[in-house]
């Protein structure tokens, strides 16, 4: 018996499919920016300003209060440490499977570099130990619904207060403060969040508070197996086809986690003009 060749997608395809997904095409363009981030699995959101740029080029009649809505009062989107140790604008009910499958890897990677990085600086012998006394003091500081600033925080506690040097006589270098970098980690393992931004929409100063307090519980756990499957079907459906390499560039992962996930759901392999990729099984129509 022959086996069948694999379907071949082309690049005109792949951009229809990205034109219309991605909300780009005139004639599918996204109600609102929490629909447009969906669309895309979330929004990146490291500079500030990309994601209302990213809203504008999807959302016919948007304007900045609009996501200033979404992000501070209705908290329908929220900005979270995420896949490459990137911020990104995230769907409230894709939370889980993100922290999940990418954020809680992300945590536990700086949290050994920063916990390293304060002993070779010299500020404290037990790295272990001092992050999780900083962390504490944090979190009760932020306790009750409080927002502060990271300038705020390290003011209050003096063990958060200590910096190191990064680059010494390069033209980029300088000291480099380790309180964003623990509250960069307590974001990622899903303790905290950038709550209300104290700068314009171009600009980002963050407050930040404790995330049951802001969404007004935990973040649902969910195991990281399923957390990665789950981030790899939604990618595919708002980019694939993609290959292997895509996906553990997106995800910030690995060839093996992103195998395993592709191993338990429903996909195809087809040909990208020589390379292989990956279609959800039900999503091989033209677009």
């Amino acid at each position: 018996m022959t086996a069948m060749a694999a379907p071949r997608i082309d690049v005109d395809e792949r951009r229809a499919r990205l034109a219309v997904r991605h909300r780009l095409h005139p004639a599918h363009r996204a109600p609102d920016a929490v629909d447009a981030a969906t669309s895309l699995v979330c929004l990146h959101g490291t500079d500030p300003a990309t994601v209302y740029l990213s809203a504008w080029a999807r959302v016919d009649g948007f304007t900045v209060a609009d996501l200033d809505r979404a992000l501070y009062d209705d908290r329908t989107l929220v900005k979270h440490m995420a896949m490459r140790r990137t911020v990104f604008v995230v769907p409230r009910k894709t939370l889980p499977v993100v922290q999940a499958g990418a954020s809680a890897r992300v945590a536990a990677t700086q949290r050994r570099t920063v916990v390293k990085d304060v002993e070779k600086a010299g500020l404290h012998d037990d790295g272990e130990r001092w992050f999780d006394e900083v962390s504490r003091h944090i979190l009760a500081a932020l306790a009750d619904g409080r927002q502060a600033t990271s300038s705020e925080l390290k003011a209050e506690i003096p063990s958060l207060d200590g910096a190191m040097e990064f680059g010494a006589g390069k033209s980029w270098g300088g000291l480099v403060t380790f309180a964003p970098r623990v509250l960069t980690v307590l974001s990622a393992e899903g303790k905290v969040v950038r709550a209300s931004n104290k700068g314009s929409w171009r600009v980002s100063r963050p407050t930040w508070t404790t995330t049951e307090s802001w969404l007004g519980s935990a973040i649902d756990p969910v195991d990281e197996a399923t957390g990665v499957r789950e981030l790899v079907r939604m990618w595919l459906r708002a980019f694939g086809p993609g290959t292997e390499a895509d996906l553990k560039w997106w995800l910030g992962s690995t060839l093996t986690a992103v195998r395993a996930a592709l191993a338990e759901l429903d996909v195809v392999e087809v040909d990208l003009d020589g390379r292989t990729g990956y279609l959800l099984f039900d999503d091989l129509e033209p677009q």
